[in-house]
């Protein structure tokens, strides 16, 4: 293993921080090697997500002197060293940028940007038309002049990854299960990862409308593919998926250690690393839409009392949610109209009339236009 570090734009006079990357097995890539990419807790208040990407250090660090690593395995256990620094009053406050108001994981730039895929600019090889279209996507990058930390940290985790065969962005939720987003396309590839982890939920959407880092990579591959008349020309060169690692307090080592063994389970079934992957799984839930998720909304301000855990099954009808009115007595209840399951719910227990309650999943797409949470 060895380390490298990426300094970011200091925000102002005597401050500066920069972002590690762990890198396992050959330095030097070889024709046809893959490439992994693995981050955790870009929401920096994200700890089960660091955790796991503490058992990924340990586990990679035996594999890697062991010589089973066969591909370069990038890992940054620590992907967002600003929000890790943000504290308000002793609150912890990771998922927004508190000089801008900026989600951390949204609004990356598409880096199909200065690509082009067109019909006659693509040559036959498949294989050389991806290393071309690579190659353009790190110069659009370079072009790109970071401005304020913020613009530098997204640059920097796009600087690691955009050549990454897998990418793979480990979070959490507030209250949740264990679940798992990715793309339409490439759910196929994910699957043994999901049956691996044992996800309670995938949620699948080629376009979630949030510009999210996984997205920046794979919705990037899916527009260029739309350009050409026969997409055999460019695979895509990068698949990515998020995983929810439960819920913000879900912070064990047994859990942990589970999870990063699904991921190294996960790697050894592509060839990334020598030795046998445990017998597959079976799937425990079908993907379904990302579109087809119910979210509820408080109708009312008061105390939120849960009717429903994550990772329940609920049927149409069944109550999810009590706003109570502390003054009143006046009890709201919410209710689902969908069948699926409970994959997260907020964490606090009193709350303001439109705060967001909870989500649970669904096979009927109900939503369009931007599909994840601010």
């Amino acid at each position: 293993m060895h380390t490298q570090s990426i300094p970011l734009i200091s925000p102002a006079i005597g401050t500066r921080r920069e972002l590690a990357s762990l890198h396992f097995g050959p330095r030097d890539a070889a024709a046809g090697q893959q490439k992994i990419y693995i981050q955790a807790a870009l929401h920096a208040d994200e700890t089960p997500a660091m955790l796991v990407g503490v058992m990924l250090r340990r586990r990679l660090m035996e594999l890697d002197a062991a010589g089973d690593v066969d591909a370069q395995i990038v890992l940054v256990p620590v992907a967002n060293p600003v929000g890790l620094a943000q504290q308000v009053l002793g609150q912890f406050i990771g998922r927004f940028d508190l000089a801008s108001g900026r989600n951390f994981n949204r609004s990356f730039p598409a880096l199909a940007g200065g690509a082009t895929a067109r019909d006659g600019v693509l040559g036959p090889n498949a294989q050389d038309n991806i290393a071309d279209v690579r190659k353009l996507m790190r110069e659009t990058l370079a072009r790109q002049k970071p401005r304020t930390e913020f613009e530098s940290l997204q640059h920097a985790l796009l600087e690691l990854s955009l050549d990454a065969d897998v990418v793979i962005d480990l979070h959490c939720s507030l209250e949740a299960t264990l679940h798992l987003y990715t793309s339409d396309e490439a759910w196929p590839q994910f699957e043994p990862l999901a049956r691996y982890l044992g996800t309670e939920a995938s949620l699948i959407a080629t376009d979630s409308g949030g510009q999210s880092f996984d997205e920046a990579h794979s919705l990037s591959w899916w527009t260029l593919q739309q350009q050409l008349s026969d997409a055999t020309l460019l695979p895509p060169g990068t698949i990515a998926a998020t995983i929810e690692c439960r819920g913000q307090r879900d912070v064990t080592y047994e859990t942990a250690a589970r999870d990063a063994e699904a991921i190294i389970d996960f790697l050894r079934a592509r060839g990334a690393i020598r030795g046998a992957p445990r017998t597959l799984p079976p799937l425990i839930r079908e993907p379904t839409p990302l579109a087809g998720s119910e979210q509820f909304y408080a109708p009312s301000s008061g105390i939120l009392v849960h009717r429903a855990t994550p990772g329940d099954l609920i049927r149409p009808s069944d109550p999810l949610f009590d706003i109570v009115d502390p003054l009143t007595d006046e009890t709201h209840t919410v209710y689902s109209h969908t069948e699926g399951i409970f994959y997260m719910r907020r964490a606090i227990r009193f709350v303001t009339a439109g705060a967001p309650l909870g989500r649970v999943t669904g096979t009927r797409q109900i939503r369009t236009g931007v599909l994840l949470g601010a």
